[in-house]
């Protein structure tokens, strides 16, 4: 979720005082220890990482928003741009009013793809070569819309977007094309906010036969199954009073135990497979508005785009700790 500039009409304080809600209790047991920042970015340069996909190495690649650039951090801290995606003439992009890579995976080629929103007829996904290179776009999204978070399911050979102002999530062939509104409804839309904070659906992941996707603004993670067909099933609520939950990970693949990046509180939850919550990491522990959270293994990443804050964009890691039974 990109700042806003202030050319919008609207401040940053702003846009975190609307985002901003109460934080979920805590628990007795941490669910991760030992944060530490292993990169701290620089805002001047736009360096605010908004998404996060891991390589085999324990290296991190994150799209840095404002900046439109893919980079690469290794596990000591260091940066290497793999790509930057091209400037767009009169920007139209709504919520931020500029150009913005923002949701980003890795295929097991080694292929990555963004989202890129730009409000004209560069938005879409776009694929950049593995270790690096020359981005190209592969399919059209609405330039009405804000593809944020993306997904690529290999054995059906397909992407899932999640269109944060249309409210709607994006089904698009691996090898490109056209989209297809795969699922839509009132719970995936953005509530009565002010523009620049009517944000929906955002992150999205899909796990053991689904698709779960956040709505920012409802403060909720919602699960839809994925029929045999392909076709999107019933869409439910697996957790609500997230607020402002930007995107999330799964702790292990056969749970459905999620660590939450809270943009506007400045925190990571772990939500439980009965919906219950707690609050896990804090600003004191170095996030500065968490935009996402992967996790391999015992190990979580946590990118802070410091959105709002205006201090410390940087990725972080910690230890987690797999002790619930979901």
């Amino acid at each position: 979720m990109p700042r806003v500039p202030r050319s919008a009409g609207v401040t940053a304080a702003a846009l975190a005082l609307g985002l901003l809600a109460t934080a979920p209790a805590t628990g007795d047991e941490p669910a991760v220890s030992a944060p530490r920042v292993v990169a701290h970015f620089d805002l001047a340069k736009g360096q605010s990482p908004e998404n996060i996909a891991l390589e085999p190495d324990g290296s991190a690649d994150l799209t840095f928003s404002t900046a439109r650039q893919v980079v690469n951090v290794t596990r000591q801290g260091r940066t290497r741009i793999l790509a930057t995606l091209p400037a767009v003439a009169n920007p139209q992009t709504p919520v931020v009013g500029r150009a913005v890579v923002l949701g980003i995976v890795r295929a097991e080629n080694g292929t990555l793809y963004v989202n890129y929103a730009t409000g004209t007829r560069a938005t879409g996904i776009w694929r950049i070569p593995s270790g690096g290179g020359k981005p190209r776009q592969i399919a059209e999204l609405p330039p009405t819309g804000f593809p944020n978070g993306l997904a690529l399911d290999e054995r059906r050979g397909v992407f899932y977007v999640a269109d944060s102002v249309l409210g709607t999530v994006w089904r698009v062939p691996r090898a490109g094309g056209k989209p297809t509104a795969w699922a839509k409804g009132a719970v995936l839309e953005p509530l009565n906010a002010p523009p620049a904070a009517r944000v929906g659906v955002n992150g999205l992941r899909i796990h053991r036969d689904a698709v779960w996707v956040s709505n920012t603004n409802a403060g909720t993670l919602l699960r839809i199954a994925v029929r045999e067909s392909g076709c999107a099933g019933a869409i439910e609520t697996r957790a609500k009073d997230l607020r402002a939950i930007d995107d999330f990970a799964f702790v292990n693949r056969h749970r459905d135990t999620v660590l939450a990046a809270l943009i506007g509180g400045n925190e990571i939850a772990q939500v439980r497979p009965d919906g219950t919550h707690r609050t896990v990491l804090t600003r004191q522990d170095g996030v500065s508005n968490p935009t996402s959270v992967a996790v391999r293994g015992r190990t979580a990443y946590v990118p802070s785009a410091a959105y709002f804050t205006q201090v410390d964009p940087n990725l972080l890691q910690a230890r987690v700790h797999q002790r619930d039974r979901g």
